[in-house]
């Protein structure tokens, strides 16, 4: 097999690709032929040693793939299985991967692989922290921060699913329209207008029921002046490279919680928990209320450059590598 690695921590330039010998595959584990492998922007964090996961090098990055089983020691996903893995241990920028029965997924008959690898670890994300830990209800005004990245995308789609009025936030008017494309009943450009006085403005004054805040830094300080009383914000990542500090006096006088969520303790605790979000992700988008915002679809060759461009947030939704079968 061949695959990118790593052998030192740095830039996306620092990734070869080379030839690696395929692992042995253990009871229950399927040997999956990757025909897509989605880029995350942790990918980017992981690969210059900043992830909260730090790898030893040589290292293979990504969480998220789909193909077609090609090996198998688990009887429910034989060989020609078309299926979807996450990869708690990365992997995914590479030719075939091993993965476990607890986070691997049949793909719904007629699912493309790009959609099958962008509707994981994103959506996952995005359905646990809304529904499992701010207990979203139909009703609820939901601020999205990045909404038209990867996970801030799938946000906007499954909170307007659960019935929630979505105000997002973006840089620039492409990525604002995005917002809006999907779904978002107000889209605002942080760049020019202040998102605090516009969600105070369309509450009433109320502020937000619940922040979805994958930036960290400013969003998250400015978004404590923007939540409503019992309000809760979610601390999903630190895209802006800035850990914010909530002020615990702030929080007692105002009522409101600050709540972590984490992809990665979610998929080694609570295995099954996952796998019944997964299915109903699947049903999600077979009714076509969610679908995966995939700006593009590159070969595994431009692996780098792909990073690159995510890195630099000159794309949208996710961009997805493909290998030829």
């Amino acid at each position: 097999m061949h695959a990118w690695r790593g052998h030192s921590f740095g830039s996306p330039e620092i990734l070869v690709w080379e030839e690696v010998d395929d692992p042995p595959l253990a009871e229950g584990e399927v040997r999956i032929e990757v025909a897509a492998s989605a880029i995350n922007f942790p990918d980017v964090l992981f690969t210059a040693g900043t992830h909260q996961v730090r790898p030893t090098p040589p290292f293979i990055p990504g969480f998220e793939v789909a193909g077609v089983v090609v090996e198998s020691r688990e009887p429910s996903l034989p060989p020609g299985a078309r299926v979807a893995a996450t990869l708690p241990g990365s992997g995914g920028y590479a030719t075939r991967v091993i993965a476990g029965p607890r986070t691997t997924y049949a793909l719904p008959d007629g699912m493309p692989f790009e959609d099958g690898a962008a509707l994981t670890i994103t959506y996952q994300t995005g359905h646990l922290a809304l529904h499992r830990r701010a207990g979203l209800q139909p009703g609820d005004t939901v601020l999205v921060h990045a909404g038209a990245g990867g996970v801030g995308s799938a946000a906007i789609q499954l909170a307007k699913a659960a019935g929630a009025t979505v105000i997002a936030t973006a840089g620039g008017h492409e990525k604002v329209a995005i917002c809006r494309a999907l779904g978002a009943d107000v889209a605002i450009d942080y760049r020019s207008e202040d998102f605090v006085a516009a969600v105070k403005d369309l509450t009433s004054g109320r502020g937000a029921d619940i922040v979805f805040d994958p930036v960290g830094g400013d969003a998250f300080d400015r978004s404590t002046k923007c939540i409503a009383f019992e309000g809760r914000i979610l601390v999903i990542g630190f895209a802006s490279g800035h850990f914010p500090a909530a002020r615990a006096n702030h929080l007692l006088v105002k009522n409101y919680a600050v709540i972590g969520f984490y992809w990665g303790t979610y998929s080694r605790a609570e295995p099954a928990l996952t796998r019944r979000v997964q299915d109903e992700l699947y049903a999600l988008y077979g009714r076509g209320a969610i679908k995966p915002l995939i700006s593009s679809a590159r070969p595994m060759a431009e692996a780098r450059a792909a990073m690159s461009a995510v890195a630099s947030r000159a794309t949208t939704g996710k961009v997805v590598l493909t290998n030829t079968r």
